[in-house]
Formats: structure tokens, sequence, C-alpha cells
């Protein structure tokens, strides 16, 4: 029983996980100018935030999934400013030359931004909530069963966040400075322009 709750969590945090948004984009721009490492765990930081959000609603935490649907408007807002923030401070970026690349952005920074961008947007809850009750998953019968999907939530999604850092790992020995130039500013008119529209559906 537990295990078919953990596959059906992988799907679920995959499935979550694998549309381009934001913080796709910044995962793919952090490959390409720091590496797979930090990539990754900026995919890891999302990764994270999608588990706990699949937990308030696989254990059925009515409170804080009512209150965070309550407050989505300030989260809404709190996102959009990092975003627009994070989108110009992108684009207005030198590109890092090989012996600053470690220093460019520290593994924590790149971990702990992402989880805190995934965990002001209000829709990630949301899409939780809705997504296990279609699928007859919310509020499971028992703790172990809870685990196991929140478990495969986390794994489905750090699965993707692999794929994703380890696939534009390949091109980063093709890009050079010029190309991450031009990166930086797509990367950042993107980001900045997810930051306007959260604050567009407020």
């Amino acid at each position: 029983m537990a295990l078919k709750f953990l596959f059906k969590g992988m799907a679920v945090g995959f499935c979550i996980a694998a549309p381009i948004g934001p913080i796709g984009v910044l995962c793919m721009r952090r490959t390409l100018a720091n590496g797979r490492l930090v990539g990754l765990l900026s995919g890891l930081g999302a990764a994270t935030a999608d588990a706990a959000y699949g937990a308030v609603a696989a254990f059925g935490l009515t409170a804080i999934s009512n209150f965070l649907v309550h407050q989505k408007s300030w989260l809404g807002i709190v996102g959009g400013i990092f975003l627009c923030f994070l989108g110009i401070k992108i684009f207005i970026s030198k590109p890092a030359r090989p012996s600053e690349e470690k220093e460019a952005v520290g593994l924590i920074p790149a971990y702990f931004s992402t989880l805190f961008l995934t965990l002001t947007n209000p829709t990630t809850i949301i899409s939780f909530i809705a997504i296990f009750a279609g699928l007859g998953l919310a509020r499971t019968a028992n703790y172990l069963s809870a685990s196991s999907m929140v478990a495969g939530v986390f794994i489905g999604s750090t699965f993707w966040w692999l794929i994703l850092s380890g696939g534009i790992g390949f091109f980063r020995s093709h890009v050079d400075e010029k190309w991450m130039k031009t990166v930086n500013r797509l990367s950042g008119c993107l980001i900045f322009t997810f930051g306007i529209y959260s604050f567009w559906i407020l």
C-alpha cells in the first residue's frame, strides 16, 4: 500500500515540477552560469517546497492550507517583488569567469532562494490540493501512506530537476561569454515578466 502511494506521489511531484516557469528558467540559467550542482541545488529548493506543500495536502492539514489560500495575495506580492528583483539582478549581471564561478552563486543561497520563491507561490498549494482531491489522495487512510506520498513528491520533483540541470549542463561547455550575456538578458526578462504576472493574477 505504501509503495503505491510512493509511486503516485512521484508522478504528482514530477508533473508539478515539469512545467517551465520562473524556477525552471532560474535553474537553467544557474546551470549554464555556475554548473550542474548549483542548478540542481536550485531545483532541490523547489522540490523541498513541493514536498512541504504536498505534506499539507496529504495529511489534510486544513487549517494551514486555508491560511495559505487566504494569504495568497500577500504571498503573491512578496514572491512577485522577489522575482522582479531577481530578474533585474540577472539582466544586469556579467557572466562569471571560470575562476569566479563558485563565488557567483553560493550553494546554500541557490537552495534557499528557490525554496523561498516556491513557498511564496500560492498556486503550488492550490495545485496539490486540487490534484490530490481529484485523484482521491487527500486525507489518506494512515500516516504511513501520507508519508510515502510526500516522499514520492520530493523524489519525483527532484528527478525532474536532475534531468533539467543535467541536460542543460551538457551545453555549458559550448556557451561562451557572448552567449552567456544573451542568456542573462533573456532569463532576466523572463523572470521579471513572471514577477509582473504574479501581480496581475492577484
